[in-house]
């Protein structure tokens, strides 16, 4: 199904709206290759200057397929987004538009002129509900908006296409303002707020507030589509609420050029996101209304409360901490620890029942948890990701560095015919020695000698598939998990010896949302390890 958009001929007319999933290089590149559908990549809004966003919980659901958001605007900045852009191979069929903000007109002109020459069009952010001073503040002044729209006009020679947003009582009085001032086209509509979710008494966002997307804002999305196309001819990109079929058809009833689909996009894998495109552009062909069956409305994204029962030091910056119950976490898989007023991230479970995690001090979260006092009340959500699943007759060998461990103890625990690799800098550094050995042979190594194997597990590793028969490596499947240095390390190791089909890694990538909708998690070949992962196959995408 192709369209028309902007003198090119698209391979398809869908969108994802900026911010949610195609927010990294490697996964509009992804999408660019194997997604043709996504006729039109719209990258995450770029701004004047790198921002890292809002701390985690930046993402909140209030009901099945609604939510609020907070990422805060993060980005890289214009020159290092620059670089990205530049490096996508995008076809001819396909239209790169790229998302921007600024706090004045100077800064959307400085950025739209950097960014224009890699852009196949610029989407002006005129409409986030939650950056102080950006987006919804100067986007509900048909004044501003014109004069922004035209002085970017004037910088630059790809179309500019204003991101309006529907928190105004007259959408209809700044879409002609803009067209006046020379936009090109329109995209609406942005997050409605800004809104407000709770936990356990805390509100859950660490910005107290955000933006509402989801299911919930498709009647006000429809509406703001009608009252652009009541007063415009001009294109229109139709977002808000977009899930299924007769979404689509009613968007585009409403005025809508092309359709973006974001929040329904929650809690997919990218195999699955990319088999909703397809059905969902048959579901348009033939009538039918098959894609919405796959959308995620059981995502759990609940909190619930553990309390903190032990907090053991291993050495300086690494600490166990265990708490008074067992989480629901399979092999594999990995929760959120949440602290209201300090954050939230993502763990593994060292163990399920008592519920443990590896702490290692590299940030302001986790330099919290070094001294978290006993009887503190956090909450769990999860789990996310995907467990691992070995076949039946494995030999499984699990590889771990720094808190690594505690992603592949329960693979070898769960699966048995195991062995642990393990490494560390020294003997202080490393824990949970004698529960690992209690389920698998244990292989030891320190940097200084100071246990077991003097040299690096890699090392270890080698000497030990060198000692194998080709017929027991066909068995093998491993499972790593630490910094990404020694991952890559071990992984060139065991592609001496076996398929990459038996390799699984997990690397310390940003994980924020742990839904798959931010994009922060995204690896070298477009995988977001948090809906693909956190164990991802050697193979590539669909291993």
């Amino acid at each position: 199904m192709t369209i028309e958009f902007f003198g090119k001929r698209l391979s398809g007319p869908f969108t994802i709206p900026s911010g949610i999933v195609t927010t990294a290089g490697p996964i509009m590149q992804y999408f660019l290759d194997r997604v043709p559908q996504v006729g039109v990549i719209t990258t995450k809004s770029i701004g004047p200057v790198p921002r890292t966003g809002n701390r985690e919980p930046v993402y909140s659901q209030y009901a099945p397929g609604c939510f609020v958001n907070a990422v805060g605007l993060t980005n890289p900045g214009p020159e290092a987004s620059r670089e990205i852009l530049a490096g996508l191979k995008v076809p001819a069929d396909r239209f790169l538009l790229t998302s921007i903000f600024g706090g004045t007109v100077e800064e959307f002109v400085a950025v739209a002129e950097l960014l224009a020459p890699v852009s196949d069009g610029l989407e002006l952010n005129l409409s986030c509900p939650h950056a102080t001073g950006y987006g919804m503040a100067m986007g509900q002044d048909p004044a501003l908006v014109a004069e922004i729209v035209a002085a970017v006009k004037a910088a630059v020679n790809v179309p500019v296409i204003p991101k309006l947003t529907p928190n105004t009582p007259d959408i209809g009085a700044i879409a002609r303002a803009a067209e006046k001032a020379g936009a090109d086209g329109f995209c609406a509509i942005n997050t409605v707020g800004p809104g407000y979710t709770s936990a356990h008494g805390h509100p859950v966002l660490s910005n107290g507030a955000g933006g509402m997307s989801g299911k919930g804002v498709l009647p006000l999305a429809l509406k703001c589509l009608r009252e652009i196309r009541a007063v415009s001819d001009l294109p229109i990109i139709g977002c808000g609420g977009l899930s299924s079929a007769e979404d689509v058809r009613a968007a585009r009833e409403a005025g809508a050029t092309v359709a973006g689909i974001g929040s329904a996009l929650t809690g997919m894998t990218t195999d699955d996101i990319e088999h909703y495109f397809r059905v969902l552009e048959d579901d348009l062909d033939s009538g039918s209304a098959s894609a919405e069956a796959q959308v995620r409305y059981d995502v759990d994204m609940h909190f619930r409360p553990v309390t903190l029962v032990d907090n053991t030091r291993v050495c300086e910056d690494i600490a166990l901490l265990t708490f008074d119950r067992k989480v629901n976490v399979q092999a594999g898989e990995f929760v959120f620890l949440w602290i209201p007023g300090l954050g939230e991230k993502p763990f593994s479970a060292l163990t399920d029942d008592p519920f443990t995690l590896v702490a290692i001090d590299v940030g302001q979260f986790t330099h919290a948890l070094m001294d978290l006092p006993v009887g503190t009340e956090a909450y769990v959500r999860g789990p996310h990701g995907i467990p691992a699943d070995p076949p039946e007759d494995a030999h499984i060998m699990a590889v771990a560095g720094g808190t690594g461990l505690a992603a592949v103890y329960q693979v070898a625990r769960d699966f048995g015919n195991a062995e642990i690799f393990t490494g560390a800098r020294s003997a202080e550094r490393l824990y949970f020695l004698e529960e690992c050995r209690a389920v698998a042979d244990v292989h030891v190594s320190t940097d200084d000698g100071s246990a077991g194997f003097h040299g690096r597990v890699t090392e270890l590793l080698r000497e030990r598939l060198q000692a194998m028969t080709p017929a027991e490596h066909e068995k093998l499947v491993f499972y790593n998990c630490g910094p990404a240095p020694m991952v890559h390390a071990a992984e060139a190791v065991q592609r001496e010896f076996c398929q990459p089909s038996q390799i699984f890694s997990a690397i310390d990538y940003l994980t924020k949302c742990g839904v798959g909708i931010c994009g922060a998690c995204a690896a070298p070949d477009g995988r977001r390890l948090c809906v693909d992962g956190p164990f991802l196959g050697a193979a590539g995408p669909g291993s």
